[in-house]
């Protein structure tokens, strides 16, 4: 009798972690989930402890992230990364990712993913990882490739995961330890600062309009001056009115 398929899953969110152990099983009951982490550190401990032969890989993790991660382990196992960033996919390639899946990870993108690894199981994994370095630099320098932003956002809903896309968003606003997410249906908290969102969305999208808020400019629907002469700016769906501030007035010169 053959041994088990054995793999990881690596991601700081529990409930992804969640997320990715039933849809697999779903796309491949046979696989067998031989441990979880929450950080690069853990996972290259448990990988070690456990010798997988595939480790489903989170990218953005405190501590050392998941492409640190994959410089330990893509000699010795397969590497999927899951993550919500499009802009990574380079650096997966170089670490000798054997694919690269975006949240939210659908049954059918996964069963591609479990069909390329059972056809792959029996290469090496460095082989793999020299393959996929030269399609690396083909990528790197091939025309029109432009930086990829930010696309989809996880909110904790009491106990349970959301993914929103990013063209849902009304607008982020800080609120002391977290940041709130505005949506037309609904406000939800996330741990990400308005500097790291500033950073990971494109800025032809979300203007930063005060030192607490950045909006979707496509959500604005008009900016008026209330009685203290205010510039104060009204969002689709929204019934409140969000400042912005002298820093930022340029934003609205006709004003």
């Amino acid at each position: 009798m053959s041994q088990p398929i054995r793999a990881l899953i690596v991601d700081d969110e529990s409930p992804m972690r969640d997320q990715l152990r039933l849809r697999l099983r779903e796309v491949w009951p046979q696989l067998e989930i031989a441990g979880e982490a929450a950080n690069g550190v853990d996972a290259v401990s448990l990988a070690r402890q456990h010798q997988p032969d595939i480790v489903f890989l989170d990218i953005r993790m405190p501590g050392q992230s998941g492409i640190e991660a994959a410089r330990h382990l893509y000699s010795s196992c397969h590497i999927v990364f899951v993550t919500a960033y499009d802009q990574y996919a380079i650096d997966a390639f170089e670490q000798g990712a054997m694919d690269y899946l975006l949240k939210p990870v659908t049954a059918e993108r996964l069963a591609m993913t479990c069909e390329r690894l059972r056809a792959r199981l029996h290469k090496a994994p460095g082989d793999i990882g020299q393959q996929l370095a030269q399609l690396t630099q083909l990528l790197e320098h091939s025309p029109g490739k432009k930086k990829e932003y930010l696309r989809w956002i996880q909110a904790q809903v009491g106990s349970s995961l959301r993914m929103i896309n990013t063209k849902e968003v009304l607008f982020f606003q800080s609120d002391e330890k977290y940041t709130v997410v505005q949506t037309a249906q609904a406000e939800m908290l996330i741990r990400k600062t308005l500097k790291e969102l500033e950073e990971e969305l494109d800025p032809d999208e979300f203007w930063r309009i005060h030192r607490s808020t950045l909006v979707r400019v496509d959500a604005i629907a008009e900016v008026t001056r209330d009685d203290r002469g205010r510039q104060m700016l009204k969002v689709r769906n929204f019934p409140g009115a969000l400042e912005v501030s002298r820093n930022n007035a340029h934003l609205f010169q006709q004003m």
